[in-house]
């Protein structure tokens, strides 16, 4: 295995505003683009290089195939279609299922053995379908999960209280999606709980449900204003592939396995976990009320029901 190779597999946008922003920070020795399109891929691979005259340090970009995961270190998957108009969440599933299936042989029949981030939506789905096709243990496949939600909650939640964001400690948990939630209890600014700073600034507790609302909803309102959302993704995907290349051991909302954690057992689903060099080291099972213990089962149940309705079936085919 090649210390900071990373693969990534996808070279739309998504992926290659990950790229760009790995380009533009450094920390990685070698990036290899692989897409179906390869004409594009040779095109990202001169677009990129250019830059390297002005980048922080040396990388070597290259596009290439999927042999090239076998000494990755870590491999990013973003490929898959995205949701059309009309098309029902169930639908976009199946689809990005069977060329999830198919990516994830291409990259195990290479001999890989590190580990794989995925960003394709539905995320939370598309995290387990990976994990069983490749058979890889269960931390070494991460879902990018609620990583860019909980970003957009805690730019949100700055903006309304004139902080800097990095002194927001809060998580969005939950499926990538409309069934999202924010454990309040567990949410910070610096060492004080949000909701005791609401009460004592006279803030109506309903503008934290407006902030949520807003973190649900930007997705959509991005994608009507310029068709898709790709930069905060990359930031997000960028993050995250730091902390493992860093060893950081650094909490992220990230789509990893429960095994009876939060009593859910079989699924991907975002929680906050610690990650470092090996993926996923540990869970942090904080205690949820009752509340939001019903709207983490929801979410669950939803994913569960979509995966029971046909995805288990194409990835048993």
């Amino acid at each position: 295995m090649k210390k900071g190779k990373i693969v990534l597999i996808g070279t739309g946008f998504v992926g290659m505003s990950m790229a760009y922003s790995m380009l533009n920070r450094g920390g990685i020795n070698e990036l290899i683009l692989i897409d179906i399109d390869k004409d594009k891929t040779i095109g990202e691979e001169m677009d990129l290089s250019h830059g390297l005259p002005y980048a922080p340090q040396k990388m070597k970009i290259k596009a290439g195939d999927y042999s090239d995961c076998k000494d990755a270190q870590i491999v990013v998957i973003t490929a898959g279609i995205a949701q059309k108009p009309g098309q029902t969440r169930l639908e976009l599933a199946e689809v990005n299922t069977k060329i999830m299936k198919q990516i994830t042989r291409n990259i195990m029949e290479s001999g890989f053995d590190g580990i794989i981030i995925v960003a394709s939506n539905p995320v939370d789905l598309m995290s387990y379908v990976v994990s069983q096709v490749s058979g890889l243990p269960k931390n070494r496949v991460i879902g990018s999960g609620t990583v860019l939600d909980t970003a957009r909650l805690r730019y949100l939640m700055a903006d309304y209280l004139k902080l800097s964001s990095k002194n927001i400690h809060a998580y969005i948990m939950g499926e990538h999606g409309d069934s999202s939630f924010v454990p309040w209890e567990h949410a910070y600014v610096g060492c004080k709980k949000i909701k005791d700073i609401m009460k004592d600034n006279n803030y109506p507790m309903e503008d934290l449900v407006k902030i949520h609302r807003g973190v649900v909803e930007a997705a959509y309102e991005i994608i009507e204003k310029k068709k898709a959302t790709y930069y905060g993704i990359g930031m997000a995907l960028n993050r995250l592939v730091r902390a493992i290349l860093d060893d950081e051991n650094s909490i992220l909302t990230v789509s990893t396995y429960l095994e009876n954690q939060y009593g859910q057992d079989d699924i991907y689903i975002g929680v906050p976990a610690v990650i470092n060099s090996n993926g996923v080291r540990e869970l942090l099972d904080i205690d949820l009320n009752e509340e939001e213990q019903a709207k983490l089962d929801n979410s669950c149940k939803l994913i569960k029901e979509m995966r029971k309705t046909s995805i288990d079936k194409i990835i048993n085919e």
